[in-house]
């Protein structure tokens, strides 16, 4: 797509075919009804924050294996805060 015709869509002079939404969002890495989705619920999210629900979204892009290794990495590191948190309170309690 030539600049001039992305600048028009932009600008809201015209509106694009869904085959061009689709090149758009190809060229941008993401689903075309990521094109649609609201941001909304990121408004009141710290740049932080935003970043990681980012690469949450991107996720979907690896395959089964991939997803797999980081639910596992996830659980090992929620597991390990959930642990040390408990025996923080025993401790806390025996005290």
């Amino acid at each position: 797509m030539d600049k001039a015709q992305y600048s028009r869509i932009e600008n809201g002079k015209t509106d694009p075919s869904v085959a061009t939404l689709e090149r758009i969002a190809n060229a941008m890495g993401v689903s075309l009804s990521d094109l649609f989705a609201s941001t909304e619920e990121l408004k009141e999210i710290n740049s932080f924050d935003k970043s990681i629900m980012e690469k949450v979204s991107l996720m979907e892009s690896l395959n089964e294996e991939e997803k797999q290794t980081i639910y596992i990495m996830l659980d090992a590191f929620i597991g390990k805060r959930k642990l040390k948190d408990a025996l923080q309170n025993v401790l806390y309690d025996v005290k």
